[in-house]
């Protein structure tokens, strides 16, 4: 199949204008951070980097979701990321394989996600609300299995993860290469670029040929698998609780969007997503450091988040109005030389 992505919404890869906001936000933060505490930056740094590849997983998954098109979304992997806490940690400790425990976290995070795709593909259900039961339904199962749970995360995965060579965390290396996968898959595979083309236009996706059901059902599970392996390794780092991934699912919508990718679809920008996590996480640091009350935290993030997404949006719509207004100075010209030759 020879598919071709054309348009204003095609992905313009890694290294294309939309990634660089939340690396620009990022490094703004972390100055200010400096100035406040007068403190070397090494550690900051490196704290951020033991803490943005949680984010960066789940928001890979929640890219590729929202790449689908207008209206798709995973409104589960806050809770999906819960369960596989509980689900990999009780794995690993049950088998002593840390191996087992990840797959299983991965595996909980397949199962959740398969149920939303049947809904959605099946039932017609609206993403967010197929997504939604499914994250109640996981929710409700977690509760039950923290209620007396006594496993406690494997100890050699834990020190895995903390591991630092070059005092740069091991995960983070990852994380990155993991990175690189996904562009090689938006970029290199029939998959990536029927995601693409579906997210840019359902019903010419579906003239064209391309299996669009089958490419949102796997979109679906591919966010599903992420937000397992997220819950797997974080309840290792941390420990599994109930409320373990409450506050990836804002997080995770947020630096796909601040991160480049378009919120209509078409356009993914895995880059991105690295920048915008660490901004987040860097801007926790800082609200936590000045001490400032949960509402006047929840203020500060949010006014910076909407200034970055003006500022990446504003590259978007002058490009948009030069390209106008260089079609309307040649439709005059051409219209005058016509009226001249005549």
């Amino acid at each position: 199949m020879n598919i071709r992505v054309t348009g204003s919404r095609r992905w313009s890869g890694p290294w294309s204008g939309p990634w660089i906001w939340g690396f620009a936000a990022a490094a703004l933060v972390w100055l200010v951070i400096l100035a406040i505490s007068g403190q070397g930056g090494g550690q900051t740094v490196s704290l951020a980097l033991s803490l943005a590849p949680y984010l960066v997983i789940v928001g890979l998954g929640q890219m590729l979701v929202i790449t689908a098109g207008p209206g798709n979304i995973d409104v589960s992997v806050g809770s999906v990321i819960s369960l596989a806490g509980f689900v990999s940690v009780a794995a690993a400790s049950a088998t002593g394989s840390a191996a087992v425990g990840i797959l299983a976290g991965i595996g909980v995070g397949v199962l959740v996600a398969a149920v939303s795709a049947v809904a959605i593909l099946g039932l017609s259900v609206p993403p967010i609300i197929a997504t939604l039961a499914a994250g109640l339904v996981a929710s409700s199962i977690t509760l039950s299995m923290a209620n007396g749970f006594t496993a406690v995360p494997d100890p050699g995965l834990r020190s895995a993860l903390n591991l630092r060579p070059a005092g740069v965390p091991l995960l983070a290396l990852a994380i990155a290469v993991l990175t690189v996968l996904v562009v090689a898959l938006l970029r290199r595979t029939v998959y990536g670029r029927s995601l693409i083309a579906v997210g840019q236009s359902r019903r010419a996706a579906e003239r064209a040929g391309i299996p669009v059901a089958r490419i949102i059902g796997s979109t679906y599970l591919l966010s599903g698998a992420l937000a397992g392996l997220t819950g797997a390794l974080l309840a290792a780092y941390i420990a599994p609780s109930a409320d373990l991934g409450t506050r990836y699912l804002l997080d995770s919508v947020a630096v796909v969007v601040i991160g480049g990718t378009l919120i209509s679809g078409g356009r993914a920008v895995p880059v991105g997503v690295w920048g915008a996590a660490l901004f987040f996480i860097l801007l926790d640091g800082l609200v936590n450091l000045v001490g400032w009350s949960t509402a006047a935290q929840n203020l500060l993030k949010g006014g910076l988040v909407l200034f970055v997404l003006f500022l990446a949006g504003g590259g978007d719509r002058t490009a948009s109005l030069f390209r106008r207004r260089s079609r309307t100075a040649t439709a005059t010209t051409t219209s005058t030389g016509d009226d001249t030759d005549g």
